[in-house]
């Protein structure tokens, strides 16, 4: 199968690296033409993916027009917040045809103002397609080395067509589901950045493994209440783009909104973690918006509320620990 991958951050090229490496076509377009060549000299993503060498099939081009017109699948790996500005670059070179093609998104978070969940942003912002959402326990650069991993393709598209995508996209070493639930999915993997900074401001504070323990656990228990509150459905949040990503972004060493949430309980300000990133911290734009969110619609979300505070009230982290372990006693739900 022919993919065009839009961005080349550290997922869209570990993706690009996995795809071709089980025999499918891959474009690779970044999005400035100076990383593009970059790519080309030095054979691997030095900026966001050092290390890991390129495979010598994916070609790298900054032809988006004829890269979409060969593609079957368009997968969109960039930060929530520069989704529309991507489709915005693909509705005018749109053709009759592509309406048969599944437009994928890697993205995780809602759009700052508007609150969408980003298939609800493509469908604002591409004429008529298909379109879907790949999520999951998914570490880029294990992803790159073909290391075990599984994940969740989400999609309305029609059966035959998504059994076909998920057989390109699946390989002996990642393993892929297909679901129908495009909210849950969504939700699921911007919900878990969230808790993720929360997980790591824990760990930032030395609190232990019975803390964390808990606060996992209950963690789980809001995002499948919040989740499926606003659309998704529960299954899905005890899946793999719910509970599996959940487990990884708060555990691993790698994650960006663990690390965030650690340096934040181990006493750096925002500003100085915010400054000069080449990466996205998504839950941090997240929680915002899911606050937001939650409180248009009366939804508690006792942990979110916190972690807001921590980050936008400039509320300290141990007293924000100390708020969640003195609210009122109750029984467990479940």
């Amino acid at each position: 199968m022919n993919f065009c991958i839009l961005g080349a951050g550290a997922w869209g090229t570990a993706l690009a690296i996995s795809l071709a490496r089980s025999g499918n076509s891959v474009t690779l377009i970044p999005r400035r033409p100076e990383q593009a060549q970059a790519l080309q000299e030095e054979g691997e993503n030095r900026d966001y993916l050092p290390g890991v060498p390129l495979d010598k099939n994916i070609l790298i081009s900054t032809d988006l027009e004829s890269a979409l017109n060969i593609a079957n699948a368009c997968i969109l790996a960039c930060p929530t917040q520069g989704l529309r500005a991507l489709c915005e670059k693909i509705t005018p070179l749109f053709k009759p045809h592509w309406d048969q093609k599944c437009f994928i998104t890697l993205c995780k978070g809602l759009e700052p103002k508007t609150l969408l969940r980003p298939t609800q942003v493509m469908e604002e912002s591409l004429p008529k397609a298909y379109f879907g959402v790949l999520n999951g326990p998914n570490y880029a650069k294990e992803i790159a080395q073909g290391k075990p991993a599984a994940t969740v393709l989400a999609s309305s598209i029609e059966d035959s067509t998504l059994i076909k995508i998920q057989e390109a996209i699946s390989s002996d070493t990642l393993r892929v589901y297909r679901s129908k639930d495009i909210v849950g999915a969504e939700l699921a993997g911007a919900l878990k950045n969230v808790y993720a900074i929360g997980a790591g401001i824990l760990d930032g504070l030395k609190l232990g493994d019975n803390a964390k323990a808990a606060y996992l656990t209950r963690a789980l228990h809001e995002m499948v209440r919040l989740g499926s509150t606003l659309g998704g459905e529960k299954a899905t949040f005890y899946g793999l783009s719910g509970m599996g990503d959940l487990v990884a972004t708060c555990e691993g060493e790698w994650s960006r909104n663990r690390t965030f949430g650690q340096r934040l309980g181990s006493g750096d300000t925002i500003e100085a973690l915010l400054k000069n990133r080449k990466t996205v911290v998504e839950g941090y734009n997240a929680t915002q918006c899911f606050q937001e969110r939650c409180t248009q619609e009366g939804i508690e979300g006792p942990i979110l509320k916190e972690v807001y505070a921590v980050l936008f009230e400039e509320k300290p982290p141990q007293e924000a620990v100390t708020c969640l372990m003195t609210r009122s006693l109750k029984a467990e739900e479940h």
